[in-house]
């Protein structure tokens, strides 16, 4: 399954308009946000040839591994080599079920082994962003997919995945060229994932203080982590991230609207 350097991240509530244009521009992969199903995926290989599409992430609270497992080989019959299972424990504030989150990963990934139609290891990455969930991702998946990190984890991570394994950071960009204009949109963003603990706690081990997570991200953190300017300039900080260590970057424009085209646009022109 090849997924191309650059994906597009998009939230899957948005719908399946984009997909002719995001196909067209020359992405290979499309990461469906927002804990889709892998029903929620169909629509997208419909409206698309050869686009592959990732759930970016099905969230394990929310679905029992035998169900998914027979969902997503219907979905491989269909669709062969254009589906991956992103599975992940999403953040404690989202779900009351949440507990013991590596024990949970551990147990659905050997629900997805026990299945009468088993997901293959290399059709299925992890959400990780702490040592022991990347860890977790390499030895039982195609790799991990981390969301809301600045470069120097994805430095770590390649450490801690290994050469072989996927890594497929999400990073979040606004096409502006007016840095407070741009920090402000990238602010809004932000606030969600900056009232997550699981995201509070990855950006305090890479060395954040409590002052770049208050009043909503300082410069610093916002910078990092969302980065913003021209789309030459964007471009040059995803490049970053491949040079880092990740093998794929998932792209999610932010700040311009559900359907941000000329985003899109802007972006391949620079990167594909």
């Amino acid at each position: 399954m090849d997924l191309g350097q650059i994906g597009i991240w998009r939230i899957h509530r948005h719908g399946t308009d984009a997909v002719p244009e995001i196909e067209a521009l020359g992405f290979r992969t499309l990461w469906l946000g927002g804990s889709p199903s892998v029903a929620d995926a169909r629509p997208f290989l419909e409206r698309s040839t050869g686009l592959t599409v990732a759930t970016g992430i099905l969230n394990v609270w929310r679905h029992e591994p035998a169900d998914v497992a027979a969902e997503r080989a219907e979905l491989a019959r269909e669709f062969p080599g254009r589906f991956v299972l992103g599975i992940g424990v999403g953040h404690p504030e989202a779900t009351s079920e949440y507990r013991k989150p590596l024990a949970a990963m551990r147990g659905f990934f050997d629900g997805l082994d026990a299945a009468d139609e088993p997901v293959p290891r290399d059709d299925r990455v992890a959400a990780a962003l702490g040592p022991k969930m990347l860890e977790l991702a390499a030895e039982r998946s195609l790799g991990a997919h981390p969301y809301f990190t600045p470069v120097e984890h994805t430095r770590l991570a390649r450490e801690r995945v290994g050469p072989d394994r996927l890594l497929a950071p999400e990073v979040a960009v606004v096409l502006e060229p007016d840095a407070e204009v741009a920090r402000e949109k990238a602010r809004a963003y932000a606030a969600t994932y900056l009232g997550a603990q699981n995201y509070v706690n990855n950006l305090l081990r890479l060395g954040y203080g409590e002052r770049d997570l208050a009043d909503g991200g300082s410069d610093r953190l916002i910078d990092d982590v969302i980065p913003h300017g021209s789309p030459a300039e964007v471009a040059n900080v995803v490049r970053t991230h491949l040079d880092a260590g990740a093998d794929h970057v998932c792209i999610q424009p932010v700040g311009n609207g559900p359907l941000p085209l000329d985003d899109y646009r802007a972006l391949a022109k620079e990167l594909l």
